[in-house]
């Protein structure tokens, strides 16, 4: 169940990619939602993709946390 919640939260940031706010605030309520591993997970991924969208590093201190 827990690996369908981490592709779901990857899903929607890629939706919502287009408002660095509304991307910040989807990574926030996802860092709530996931386990510890999942975080990594998507810490790993975000830094991926963030290379082609710089507007959205300023997000990484969510994960960062």
């Amino acid at each position: 169940m827990s690996k369908v919640m981490y592709e779901y939260t990857k899903s929607v940031l890629e939706r919502v990619s287009f408002d660095p706010v509304l991307f910040c605030k989807e990574l926030e309520k996802a860092i709530k939602a996931l386990l510890p591993y999942e975080i990594e997970l998507l810490r790993e991924w975000l830094l991926d993709f963030i290379v082609e969208k710089p507007e959205l590093k300023q997000c990484l201190i969510i994960v960062n946390h």
